[in-house]
């Protein structure tokens, strides 16, 4: 992370920039930022030949990438305000590919757990984990994909 003050949850174009600067698969990717809030957060994963499957649609590992990007995001501006004292980690995650993927296809990302939860956690001496549910659909709407990924906020120190 950047020393700079974290953007606010509603400035989506600074979360996406903050998180291109600092996560060498986003830019790699080209992911785009649509929607970043504490509620949500919404990436879309250009139609790109170089990161195509072999029948011609994205790769499964860049849809979990795509996801896995869409919940980061959505756990740094849910808790913006914690990162003084803590570090938020993935601890695991799991996808399942529901239909085939073609095209552009984008991740909406939603906390789990309400935030103010998992902050009193925290608050109290512990070590908080929360789920991020994730859902990757097509241009069409079609779900594609789910994501599943438990993230706990580490304390500093």
């Amino acid at each position: 992370m950047t020393t700079e003050p974290a953007p606010s949850t509603g400035d989506t174009q600074s979360w996406g920039e903050l998180l291109a600067a600092t996560v060498p698969m986003v830019r790699t990717l080209n992911l785009e930022f649509a929607e970043t809030t504490a509620e949500r957060a919404v990436l879309s994963l250009p139609d790109q030949s170089a990161f195509h499957n072999h029948v011609g649609g994205p790769h499964a590992g860049a849809m979990f990438t795509l996801a896995e990007s869409a919940s980061g995001a959505i756990v740094l501006a849910a808790f913006a305000d914690q990162l003084s004292r803590a570090v938020p980690l993935a601890v695991s995650a799991e996808i399942a590919y529901r239909k085939l993927a073609m095209g552009p296809v984008t991740a909406t990302a939603e906390l789990g757990r309400p935030a103010a939860e998992v902050v009193a956690e925290l608050d109290a001496g512990g070590r908080p984990e929360f789920p991020v549910r994730v859902v990757i659909t097509r241009e069409d709407g079609e779900t594609t994909g789910e994501m599943s990924i438990i993230w706990t906020l580490r304390p500093k120190g």
